[in-house]
């Protein structure tokens, strides 16, 4: 293998935008692809059209709510469904996190809970499942690996288009930022030094035209093993397909997030 072009991507639904991620993963000719949000069970998502280019593809998904898959065209083995210690939300279990080795590389496609606001448990329960992960992370710390997706959290106040607007939301408390912050410290974000702030966002909500007027938050990222972060070559989002003018039907409301690897 020459080498391993990963993706991420918090799709809004794949049923809704199945013919954008075919046209994605041929345009950008992506090796792996990890989607979050899927709002599907597994016998609902359209994969006709990625296996017949070639695709593997893991998913997990209990209603229309959460869902995660990887699609995967240079190998998919050991799939795990969650991780060891992965909390539940009034003891239901939620479809958050999936992992498997492609082409050598261990990738999690993560949704971190959005938490809400500060006082709602799904507020406690973010900050639990965090927790949580960076506990679990330490089985896979020596290996090649990522955990890619949507985290739901601005680790700087540059992540968000304006910071003062979330003084009584969550994504930008300072526990939701410490809890980041203990997985960083061992899986590192490989994308920032490729894609630096500020205005580097890749989640833009739909109200009053915030993408067209570029208010946004970076809440997408790839923390990789140092293995894999010292094989990055290279990392970009791909802003066109949160672009409500290109493409085929509506945008996702967060832009896929791309890294290369060498091999």
């Amino acid at each position: 293998m020459t080498g391993v072009r990963i993706a991420t991507w918090n799709i809004n639904s794949i049923r809704s935008r199945i013919d954008r991620v075919e046209a994605f993963v041929e345009r950008h000719s992506i090796d792996v692809l990890a989607l979050q949000e899927t709002k599907a069970k597994p016998d609902q998502i359209p994969t006709m059209g990625l296996e017949a280019r070639g695709y593997e593809l893991a998913t997990v998904g209990y209603n229309q709510w959460n869902g995660v898959a990887i699609a995967s065209r240079v190998g998919l083995a050991d799939v795990q469904v969650g991780f060891e210690g992965m909390p539940t939300f009034n003891d239901a279990a939620e479809a958050r996190a999936i992992s498997a080795v492609c082409g050598g590389v261990r990738v999690m496609s993560v949704y971190v809970p959005n938490g809400r606001k500060p006082d709602d448990p799904h507020y406690a329960y973010k900050l639990e499942w965090m927790a949580a992960l960076q506990k679990a992370s330490g089985a896979w710390h020596g290996e090649t690996s990522a955990m890619v997706g949507d985290w739901n959290v601005c680790p700087f106040d540059e992540d968000c288009f304006d910071p003062k607007q979330f003084t009584r939301s969550t994504h930008l408390t300072p526990p939701e930022r410490e809890a980041y912050f203990a997985i960083e410290k061992d899986f590192k974000d490989v994308v920032r030094p490729f894609v630096p702030g500020p205005d580097a966002y890749t989640y833009f909500d739909y109200y009053r035209q915030r993408f067209e007027r570029n208010r946004g938050l970076r809440i997408d990222f790839v923390l990789g093993s140092p293995a894999f972060a010292e094989r990055v070559t290279g990392a970009f989002v791909d802003l066109d397909e949160r672009n409500p003018a290109i493409g085929t039907g509506a945008p996702s409301d967060h832009a896929p997030v791309i890294v290369d690897l060498a091999d």
